[in-house]
C-alpha cells in the first residue's frame, strides 16, 4: 500500500485554503433599501414619507370648527348639540347629550342619528321632527340653532377692516339679528298668561311664559304644561300648537299670547 507523501499533502492543502479565502472576497455585503428594511431598519424614502404624513393631516384639521350650543332641556332630559364646520359648512352633527334610561334609550337611538343627518342636510335647523321622538326633536332643533348662532357670531367676530368698522358703527353686527318680543298678556280662568320669544334671523330660538297660572293645583298643572308649551312653539315656528291635556286654559292662554309676540315680530 502507497503512502501519500509529505510535500503533497501540504500542497493540497494549500490550495484548498486559498480557494476558501477567495469565495469569502468575492462575497460583498448588502446596502440597498432591502437589505436596510430586512436589518430592521427603514429606508431613506420611507422616513421622508413619514415625516410628510402628520403635516399634511394637521394642516386639514386646522381648517375645521368645533362649536357646541346650548343645553335644551326637555321633559324626559336634556339635549345638546355640537357641530363640526369646514369652510362655514356643517360637516358633522352629533348629540353630546340625549335624554336616556328606560324607553328613552329607544327614542334617542331611533331619532338621533335621523337629526344628525338631516343637520348636515339641511345646513340649518329648519329639519322635521322624528315622529316618535317630538321632545327630543324640539330640543336638538333648539340646540342645533344656537350651535348655528354661535358659529356665525364667531365667523363676524374674526372679519376685520372696513367690514368690521361698519358692523361696530351699526351696533352688534350678528347679534342684531337677534331680538325678544314680548306678547300680550291672555287672561285665563285660572290666572293669566304672557309669552316672551327669542327670535334670531326671523326664527323662533326661544319661548318662554313670563307669567302663567299659579297657587294650588295651578302649580302643578303650570310646571307640566308650560315647558311642553315651550317646546312646541320653537318646534312649530306658530301657535298651530297642541293644547297640553290636563291644562287647557293654560293652553289656551298661552297660544293667544304666543299668537300675539308672533303678529309683533311679523311672523
Amino acid at each position: 500500500m502507497r503512502k501519500s507523501h509529505p510535500i503533497r499533502r501540504a500542497v493540497l492543502a494549500g490550495a484548498a485554503t486559498v480557494s476558501g479565502i477567495v469565495l469569502l472576497l468575492s462575497l460583498k455585503p448588502a446596502s440597498g433599501p432591502a437589505s436596510a428594511q430586512a436589518a430592521g431598519g427603514v429606508a431613506p424614502q420611507q422616513t421622508a414619507a413619514a415625516q410628510e404624513a402628520p403635516q399634511g393631516g394637521s394642516g386639514q384639521q386646522t381648517g375645521a370648527q368645533s362649536v357646541t350650543g346650548d343645553v335644551a332641556k326637555t321633559q324626559y332630559g336634556d339635549v345638546q348639540v355640537r357641530l363640526t364646520l369646514s369652510g362655514g359648512k356643517i360637516t358633522k352633527a352629533e348629540a353630546v347629550q340625549a335624554p336616556k334610561g328606560g324607553l328613552s334609550d329607544q327614542k334617542t337611538a331611533m331619532s338621533v342619528p335621523k337629526l344628525n343627518q338631516e343637520a348636515v342636510a339641511a345646513q340649518s335647523a329648519q329639519i322635521d321632527a322624528v315622529s316618535g321622538a317630538t321632545y327630543t326633536s324640539g330640543g336638538y332643533k333648539q340646540s342645533l340653532q344656537s350651535a348655528i348662532d354661535k358659529a356665525k357670531a364667531a365667523s363676524g367676530g374674526s372679519s376685520s377692516g372696513s367690514a368690521g368698522g361698519k358692523a361696530s358703527a351699526g351696533g352688534s353686527g350678528s347679534s342684531a339679528q337677534t331680538r325678544t318680543v314680548l306678547g300680550n298678556v291672555a287672561q285665563t280662568q285660572y290666572g293669566n298668561v304672557q309669552v316672551r320669544l327669542t327670535l334670531s334671523g326671523g326664527k323662533i330660538t326661544k319661548a318662554e311664559a313670563v307669567q302663567a297660572p299659579k297657587g294650588g293645583l295651578s302649580d302643578q298643572k303650570t310646571a307640566m304644561s308650560v315647558p311642553k308649551l315651550n317646546q312646541e312653539a320653537v318646534s312649530a315656528q306658530s301657535a298651530n300648537i297642541d293644547a297640553v291635556s290636563g291644562a287647557t286654559y293654560t293652553s289656551t292662554g298661552y297660544k293667544q299670547s304666543l299668537q300675539s309676540a308672533l303678529d309683533k315680530a311679523g311672523g
